[in-house]
C-alpha cells in the first residue's frame, strides 16, 4: 500500500474518531459461519484471542444432548471436532444446554462452567437447573476437546416447569461466578407445573411467587457463588463449604447481601422473571440484565459494580408497568426500576428480549459506550448510551443495518449476543443455524494493511501512535522531508531512494515545498536543498 493511501486511510480514521457518533455509525452484520444446530450462547475464554465457543442448545426437538462447538475466528472455521456434548438434556424449547463461562485463569487452569437443564424426575421436578465444572482435555486449554470425565455438579435447583429456566453464567470483575436463573416457568410466577406440592420449590412461601421468595428460594434471581474456596484455585476440597449437601459444592463470597437466615446466601439480586441474555462492561464492571417479560414489556436493568441485594420488581411489576400481583408492591422505593423498555405495540411480533454487551471493541470507535439487545421474535435490534445520570440517549434501531448480512443472509432470530477477547460483538440465529458479526458498514482504515484496523492495532499496542492522532506512527508522513524513510539519522541515499518512489507515485508526502499539488520538479528542489543541508 502506499505511503499516500495509508495518509489518507489514517486521515479519515482520525476524523471518524473525532467527530463520529453513535447514530452517525453504519453497520452492517457480517456472517462468520453457518451449520450450528439450535445456536443459543457465543464467548470467548479470557486471554484466548483466536477462539470463539457456541454453544448449541439441543441437537433437536427428541434429542438430549447439548454441545459445545469451537469457531477458528482468525481462519473463519468452525471445527468439526465437539469439544463437549452434555446428554441428558431435558427436551423443553427453552431447557437443554444453556450457559457457559470460563474461568479467569481458563488460560492457565483449563477449568469451565455449563448451565444446563436435566431430564425431568417424575413427581420430582420438571427437570432440574445444573451448574457443573468441566475441564479442557488433560488441563491443556488449548486442547481441542474437553474431559467429559471431569464434571463435577456445583449446583443442582428443581424447576417446577418447562420453561424460565434462565441459564446464562459469567465471571465477574470481583472473579466470582454470576448465575442468572428464571421463576420456574408458568404464567405470572405462579409455579403451576403440575400443580402438587413436590414439584414446588422447597420451602416456597405460597402467593409470593418464586422471583420474591428469597428464603429456601433461588428461583428467579441473580446469583453469586465462589467457585474457587479460601486458596482461589479451583478443583480442590475448601472449594465446597457445604460437604454434606450434594447440591451445594461452592462458597459464598464474602459480601453476599444475605447470610442465610434474611435470605438464601447465594442471591445476589432478585426478582426477575427470565433474565436472557446479561453481561458486564469490560471497562466499568456494571452489570447489564435483559428480562423477559409476561405479556406487555420487554426490560433492561442496570446494576452498578458492586451493588448487590437489588429487588427489580417482577412479579407486581412488569418493566415499569403494575401487574397487581401480591409478592411486593409496586413502584415501592425498594424497587429497582428499569433504565429501558419496550412494550409488544413495537410490532406484532416483538415478544422476548434478548440482551447484549456494551460495546468496547475498537473496529466502530464512535460506538464504544453503546449497548446492543434485540428481540428474538421480531429479530428486531436497537442501541443506546446510558448517561453519568441515568438517561438513556442516542437510542437507535439498528434492524436494517443488521438483518441483511454481507453476502445475503438474514438475521432472523438472534438468541445471543457475544463479544470476542477484543471486545467485538457477535450474534447467533437460531433460525439460521448462523453466527453473526457486526461490523462497520465501511471498513475502517487498515493503512499498514495486517488485517486489523487502525484503532485496533493502537488500542492493543501493535502500533504506537505517539501524537494521538489516531494514525499508526508507521503510516504517518515523515516530519522530516529530508529523512524521507524517518530512520532518525542524517540524511542518506536511502533516503533520497524513498523519496523518489514516492514522487514517482504521486504520494502528497512528497510534496516537499507544501503546495498542495502534484510532487513536481520544484519539490525535488526543496527535498535536496534540505537533504543537502542534513536535516529540516
Amino acid at each position: 500500500m502506499s505511503r499516500f493511501v495509508r495518509c489518507v486511510l489514517g486521515a479519515t480514521l482520525a476524523l471518524t474518531m473525532a467527530a463520529g457518533v453513535a447514530q452517525a455509525q453504519t453497520l452492517r452484520s457480517q456472517m462468520m459461519t453457518a451449520g450450528i444446530t439450535r445456536p443459543i450462547y457465543v464467548v470467548a475464554p479470557p486471554g484466548d484471542n483466536n477462539r470463539l465457543f457456541i454453544i448449541e442448545q439441543r441437537l433437536g426437538s427428541s434429542n438430549t444432548s447439548g454441545r459445545i462447538r469451537v469457531f477458528d475466528r482468525i481462519n473463519n472455521v468452525l471445527s468439526s471436532t465437539i469439544y463437549l456434548s452434555v446428554t441428558g438434556l431435558a427436551g423443553g424449547s427453552e431447557q437443554g444446554l444453556l450457559g457457559l463461562a470460563f474461568h479467569p485463569n481458563f488460560m492457565t487452569n483449563g477449568y469451565f462452567y455449563v448451565y444446563y437443564t436435566e431430564n425431568p424426575v417424575t413427581g420430582v421436578s420438571r427437570g432440574s437447573a445444573v451448574v457443573a465444572r468441566y475441564r479442557a482435555t488433560g488441563g491443556n486449554p488449548l486442547a481441542t476437546t474437553a474431559d467429559p470425565a471431569s464434571a463435577t455438579v456445583l449446583m443442582r435447583m428443581l424447576q417446577p416447569d418447562a420453561n424460565h429456566n434462565g441459564g446464562w453464567m459469567d465471571f465477574g470483575p470481583d472473579g466470582h461466578l454470576y448465575i442468572a436463573t428464571g421463576d420456574g416457568g408458568c404464567g405470572n410466577d405462579s409455579n403451576c407445573g403440575g400443580g402438587t406440592p413436590s414439584i414446588d420449590p422447597p420451602g416456597h412461601t405460597a402467593g409470593m411467587g418464586n422471583a420474591q421468595d428469597i428464603t429456601n428460594n433461588l428461583l428467579g434471581k441473580m446469583l453469586r457463588i465462589d467457585v474457587d474456596g479460601p486458596d482461589n484455585i479451583p478443583g480442590n476440597a475448601d472449594d465446597d463449604q457445604f460437604p454434606a449437601d450434594p447440591a451445594r459444592n461452592y462458597a459464598i463470597p464474602a459480601g453476599n447481601p444475605f447470610n442465610g437466615t434474611n435470605g438464601d446466601a447465594e442471591i445476589w439480586s432478585y426478582g426477575l422473571r427470565n433474565p436472557w441474555r446479561n453481561s458486564f462492561d469490560r471497562d466499568t464492571g456494571d452489570l447489564w440484565i435483559a428480562d423477559v417479560g409476561q405479556d406487555a414489556r420487554e426490560e433492561v436493568n442496570f446494576e452498578p459494580m458492586g451493588v448487590g441485594g437489588r429487588n427489580y420488581g417482577w412479579r407486581c411489576m412488569e418493566g415499569n408497568v403494575c401487574t397487581g400481583l401480591s409478592g411486593c408492591t409496586c413502584n415501592s422505593p425498594s424497587l429497582t426500576l428499569p433504565v429501558h423498555t419496550y412494550n409488544h405495540s413495537v410490532t406484532s411480533s416483538v415478544c422476548s428480549i434478548t440482551g447484549g454487551y456494551v460495546y468496547r471493541g475498537c473496529a466502530m470507535p464512535a460506538l464504544r459506550g453503546t449497548y446492543f439487545f434485540a428481540d428474538y421474535c421480531s429479530g428486531q435490534v436497537w442501541s443506546f448510551r446510558r448517561a453519568a445520570n441515568g438517561a438513556i440517549t442516542e437510542l437507535t434501531e439498528r434492524t436494517s443495518e443488521l438483518r441483511t448480512a454481507i453476502g445475503g443472509q438474514i438475521l432472523d432470530n438472534p438468541t445471543s449476543f457475544g463479544e470476542d477477547n477484543e471486545g467485538e460483538l457477535y450474534i447467533t440465529d437460531q433460525t439460521g443455524g448462523q453466527l453473526f458479526k457486526i461490523v462497520p458498514a465501511v471498513a475502517p482504515p487498515d493503512c499498514n494493511a495486517n488485517g486489523r484496523a487502525d484503532g485496533c492495532d493502537i488500542a492493543f499496542g501493535i502500533s504506537q501512535d505517539s501524537n494521538a492522532n489516531g494514525i499508526p506512527d508507521e503510516c504517518e508522513c515523515p516530519p522530516c522531508v529530508a529523512d524521507f524513510n524517518n530512520s532518525g539519522g542524517t540524511p542518506d541515499d536511502a533516503d533520497v531512494a524513498e523519496f523518489f518512489q514516492a514522487w514517482n507515485d504521486g504520494e502528497f508526502c512528497a510534496d516537499a515545498n507544501g503546495s498542495g499539488g502534484t510532487p513536481d520538479d520544484a519539490d525535488v528542489s526543496v527535498f535536496f536543498t534540505l537533504w543537502n543541508n542534513g536535516g529540516c
